[in-house]
Formats: C-alpha cells, sequence, structure tokens
C-alpha cells in the first residue's frame, strides 16, 4: 500500500522537533501494489442501499464493495442510500478516518504518564522512552502495534512522527507498508537536547541522517500542530502560504498546553484536520479525537469565546475530509466522490458486542451520531485502503 502517495510533507509539533519528510515505498514494495480502487462511475445516489448481505456479495474485480458516493457535504445534505445503510441491517460504510498528527514511538505508554505539563513531560516520560528507539527488536514490537491498533480503530491515514534513529524510522515505514495503511512517516530531526543528552544527534549527523531517510520530496509543505495560540495575522499567512493545522485536543487537554479556537482557524481559510497526538493524547482513536474537538469547542462557548460551537457534522468533517485537506490528499481521499481512491470503514452499529443500543424510532442520523460519540472497534467490521481489505487482518501479518 502506498506510503505517503503522491505528497510528501513536513510537519512540526508543539516540542519544536522536525520530522525530515514523507518516507516512500521501496521500489519492490511499489511494483506489488495493485492498481487501487476508485469510487466506481456507475454508483448513483439512486442506487438501492445494500442489505447486510448484499453488501458482501456486490464487489469490484479489485474485490472491494461496489458503493453509492457520499456528497461533499456529510451526512445531513445525504440520503441513507450514499452510505450503503439499511434500517434492517444498520450497516453503513463511512471514510476513512484521517490522523493528521501521531507518534509511533509514544505508543508504548500511551494511557499513562499525563500527570506533567508538557516541558516536564518531554523531558520525564517522552525523550528517555525515544531514546530505546535505536533498538530494532523493540521498535517493531511498538510499531507492529501501534499500526494494528490505528487501523483496527479506522484510521486509514496516518501521519506519524518517528524518532531521531533512521534505521527504525524506516522499520516503521515498511510496517505500514505491510498492513496496507495509508501514511506519512517523519524521520524526527534534533541537534539540541540538554535535559536527556543521549536522545540528539550532531548537525552534521542530522544533516546527513535526513538526506539518507528522505527519498524524494515533491512539494514544499507543512503541517503544525496545536497551533492554539496563533495570532489573526500568523493565521491569514497560514491561509497565504497554504499551511495546515492538526488539531489535537486530547493532547492540549491532558498536557493542559491550550484550547484551539477552530471556529477562527476555519474562519481565515487555514486547512485543518484532527489529530490524536499519542501519547500526550491518551487514545489513539480517531473517534476519541472527534469526541474531544466537540468538547473543546463547548468549553470556548461556555467561556464565551465564541457564540456557537461546532456540531458533530463539522467534527466529522474534520476527520476525515479536513485532514485529506490538511494532507494535501483530498483529490484522492476523504469521501466518497467519484473517482476518488476507497478509503472505507464498514460500520456494524448492531455488532454482538457493540457499547450502544439502537432503537426502532432511530434514523439513520441518530445512528451515526450515537456511532460517533458512543462507537469503537468493535463497530468497525471491515476496513478498506484503496480498495484493499485491510481488517480484519490477513494472517501474513
Amino acid at each position: 500500500m502506498v506510503i505517503a502517495p503522491g505528497n510528501s510533507r513536513q510537519q512540526g509539533d508543539s516540542e519544536g522537533r522536525q520530522p525530515a519528510g514523507g518516507q516512500f515505498p521501496t521500489a519492490s514494495a511499489a511494483a506489488e501494489r495493485r492498481e487501487p480502487h476508485r469510487v466506481p462511475q456507475a454508483c448513483s445516489p439512486s442506487q438501492q442501499p445494500w442489505t447486510p448481505r448484499s453488501v458482501r456479495r456486490s464487489r469490484t474485480s479489485s474485490g472491494a464493495p461496489s458503493c453509492t458516493p457520499a456528497p461533499r457535504r456529510p451526512w445531513r445534505s445525504c440520503t441513507d442510500t450514499c452510505w450503503g445503510w439499511t434500517r434492517a441491517g444498520r450497516e453503513f460504510f463511512m471514510p476513512g478516518m484521517v490522523d493528521t498528527h501521531i507518534h509511533a514511538p509514544q505508543y508504548s505508554f500511551a494511557g499513562t504518564r499525563v500527570d506533567l505539563p508538557l516541558l516536564q513531560w518531554l523531558t520525564t516520560y517522552t525523550f528517555p522512552t525515544e531514546a530505546k528507539y535505536k533498538d530494532s527488536d523493540f521498535a517493531e514490537e511498538v510499531y507492529t502495534r501501534v499500526v494494528r491498533r490505528t487501523l483496527k480503530n479506522g484510521t486509514t491515514t496516518a501521519c506519524y512522527f518517528a524518532t531521531i534513529h533512521t534505521d527504525t524510522s524506516l522499520l516503521l515505514a515498511e510496517i505500514i507498508d505491510k498492513f496496507g495503511q495509508r501514511a506519512f512517516v517523519g524521520k524526527v530531526c534534533m541537534d539540541m537536547n540538554d535535559s536527556v543528552p543521549q536522545y540528539k544527534e550532531t548537525t552534521e549527523d542530522s544533516v546527513q541522517e535526513t538526506e539518507r531517510f528522505v527519498i524524494e520530496l515533491l512539494e514544499k509543505k507543512t503541517m503544525m500542530a496545536h497551533a492554539c495560540y496563533l495570532s489573526e495575522e500568523e493565521l491569514k499567512l497560514f491561509s497565504l502560504r497554504g499551511a495546515a493545522i492538526s488539531h489535537c485536543p486530547n493532547s492540549n487537554f491532558s498536557l493542559r498546553s491550550g484550547v484551539l479556537n477552530v471556529q477562527k482557524v476555519l474562519k481565515n481559510n487555514v486547512k485543518l484536520g484532527l489529530g490524536t497526538d499519542v501519547a500526550g493524547g491518551y487514545s489513539a482513536s480517531m473517534l476519541d479525537a472527534i469526541r474531544k474537538a466537540m468538547m473543546a469547542s463547548n468549553s470556548l462557548q461556555v467561556n464565551k469565546v465564541n457564540e456557537t460551537g461546532l456540531t458533530l457534522e463539522e467534527a466529522f468533517q474534520l476527520a476525515t475530509l479536513g485532514g485529506s485537506q490538511a494532507l494535501g490528499l483530498d483529490d484522492v481521499i476523504g469521501n466518497f466522490e467519484v473517482g476518488k481512491e476507497f478509503d472505507a470503514l464498514l460500520i456494524n452499529t448492531k455488532a454482538s458486542d457493540s457499547p450502544f443500543d439502537l432503537f426502532s424510532a432511530d434514523n439513520f442520523e441518530d445512528t451515526l451520531q450515537k456511532f460517533l460519540y458512543l462507537g469503537d472497534d468493535r463497530n468497525i467490521s471491515e476496513v478498506y485502503v484503496a480498495g484493499k481489505q485491510v481488517v480484519p487482518f490477513s494472517s501474513s501479518v
């Protein structure tokens, strides 16, 4: 599967570290890829929705389900057929989610150690942990688990930070390719670190290792995480230059580092996606990112910063189409527009161990909202990237 397909990105975070750019697959990996399945031209909103069984019968030659494309706007302008939803079956397809900011090496302590503010958190927990990734065996275990977990959680595209270690950063790219996730991988460059001196490079080594890591940079684009304290002037500059922001509300709350005013960002026409920012954010689920984005917006409304808050529809769009726009992939993924690649999740709202209940009066919008607020990986029965089914995992991985 394509790693950083068609683009590379530069990404900055609140720690001031910079990944070296997008890592592309090797020639052998590229040769093994099939032509990605795209949303077929034959689909139209007039088609009948599938029953649960016909979802599995109706497949294209690539093996992906044929589908009815959803419009650019999320669900309120869409009929139930756009999602392949039936009241009886309670299954539907939705676009794959895009995590625009996640630290793969920090996954080993995700869900713990959020008891310190940012700078202390970095020196006490993060840098000592990331220094361990010189060990390829340790790196392989953690990187395999984070890719599996994010895919199970419905993240079809991720923008990963790795560490300063070139070989294990390349290993992360190989693991992503093996599991079929669409991703960007950035090697961290850091030549100053007085608090954990063993976790840094010399400037010369950093430049040389970056050159070894980066195979090709097609465009100069920038993704900045958090951005809670940008002025109006700075936001206008972001818009002018085409830079994007990754909104990471879980991390911002957990490390008490700020609250992004999403309405102000969007008012300035800045591209915006959502990120988990593991492990500053304790959850690797983009569903959690949607929920925390709603809470962050509500907190600004409660404190009279904004008159209105985000709608769930808008938060959903940030997790899908917004993320693809932020990564420069909106012509490829982000929704079910005809011609885009089929990155999708099959949601089963009636899974035997589903964490929420449905009632006879619930319509599609009720069902979708319950999944977004209450659902989890137990409801995500299948995951597709570029038309290839990647969850459930094959026996080869």
